[in-house]
């Protein structure tokens, strides 16, 4: 039987296996063996229990999984969630993590550490494993609870803020806003003053300043960093229940781009599912504008072509880069990496095949949207 993938020319399709990626938003994988329970956990968005008579194996996900990572842990493809994870505990987090990142296949890791970066392999850790270069891309809201947890009085707090965020980001390639999480993306764009800052800092602080939710102080962080200049992500869309979906809509963050756009920073909008479309429709108007539809490949797993496919509708070719959000399992960085690849397979070769695009055309999109756009827009120098 053929498949779409039978129409593209090999050679296509062997120049995307090869090409090495620039996976510019990941955290780290786990450094842990995991059970069962563990596991199930970290391949789905949801934070409430599993109920007893399902299994997030039964999703997009995980047959993906079943699928693709099975044969690089030396199982047959579609193999039973229970082999699945016999061989995996086997193998062990090590050899797991080991075999799974190298066939990942990618050549540049931007490792995000605010979240439970303390259970992950950092990005030493993930540069050791992977035999690749790792750099950082640091929280802002992590920074800022963690001058709070120092200790801190209301009228020094934007000041201690601006050291800390310094001296974080001495090696670091960018930064990364969860303000879609904390308080939605419809906050009011302008940068707050000395006055506010301080205000909203008091009444953070004497309530134990711990997770930050204050839209103040928010703006305030957002417009720290753009000021700092590194590039700057916004979780955007698709996530946990913490995220209000109808409040993050990138195309809610309008006034802010046109704020920021006299600086030069650039914003870019992570995941983005089910807004990828309106995410192209800022990148092709705004020059500070980038996205891509990292986490929402791995959740469409069979699927993953679509949302690919309307990212690439749009938002010119130089604007949209690759990611993963793997967190957790190096399932999740790997199979991230091999659903893009096949995605970009079938949707550019489609444009080869009706003669729409030039082979050599399509190879070039491949090769910006994987690599090359982060390595100009991160300052990672050009592929070796």
């Amino acid at each position: 039987m053929s498949t779409e993938l039978d129409l593209v020319p090999a050679g296509f399709v062997q120049a995307i296996e090869e090409l090495p990626l620039v996976d510019h938003h990941v955290h780290g994988a786990s450094a842990h063996d995991l059970s069962r329970k563990a596991f199930e956990e970290m391949i789905t968005e949801s934070d409430r229990p599993v109920p007893d008579w399902m299994t997030p194996f039964d999703s997009q996900l995980g047959f993906a999984i079943l699928r693709h990572c099975a044969p690089a842990l030396g199982l047959t493809a579609h193999c039973t969630p229970e082999e699945y994870l016999a061989r995996r505990a086997r193998l062990g987090a090590d050899e797991v993590n080991r075999r799974l990142l190298t066939a990942a296949g990618v050549g540049h890791f931007l490792v995000e550490t605010g979240y439970r970066g303390e259970e992950l392999l950092g990005p030493s850790g993930m540069a050791e494993v992977s035999g690749v270069p790792a750099d950082e891309v640091v929280r802002l809201e992590t920074v800022a609870e963690q001058v709070a947890a120092g200790g801190c009085e209301a009228a020094a707090f934007a000041g201690r803020f601006a050291e800390a965020l310094w001296e974080r980001t001495r090696t670091a390639r960018g930064l990364k806003t969860i303000a879609a999480y904390r308080c939605g993306l419809d906050f009011d764009p302008a940068p707050p003053d000395g006055a506010e800052v301080a205000e909203a800092a008091g009444r953070w602080l004497a309530e134990g300043g711990g997770r930050l939710t204050d839209p103040v102080l928010l703006r305030h962080l957002i417009w720290a960093g753009i000021e700092r200049g590194l590039p700057l992500q916004f979780h955007i869309g698709y996530g946990d229940p913490d995220v209000d979906l109808r409040r993050s809509d990138p195309l809610l963050l309008r006034g802010l781009i046109e704020r920021a756009e006299p600086s030069g920073t650039p914003l870019v909008l992570l995941h983005c599912y089910p807004y990828q479309r309106h995410a192209g429709f800022l990148a092709q108007a705004y020059p500070n504008v980038f996205f891509d539809v990292g986490l929402a490949v791995n959740y469409t797993g069979a699927r993953s072509a679509a949302v690919v496919a309307e990212s690439l509708e749009a938002a010119p070719f130089a604007k949209i880069l690759y990611s993963s959000d793997a967190w957790g399992p190096a399932e999740l960085h790997y199979l991230g990496a091999v659903l893009w690849r096949r995605a970009m397979a079938r949707v550019l070769g489609g444009f080869v095949v009706e003669e729409e695009w030039s082979p050599e055309q399509a190879m070039k999109v491949a090769a910006m949207v994987g690599a090359d756009n982060a390595r100009r827009l991160y300052g990672l120098g050009p592929r070796s």
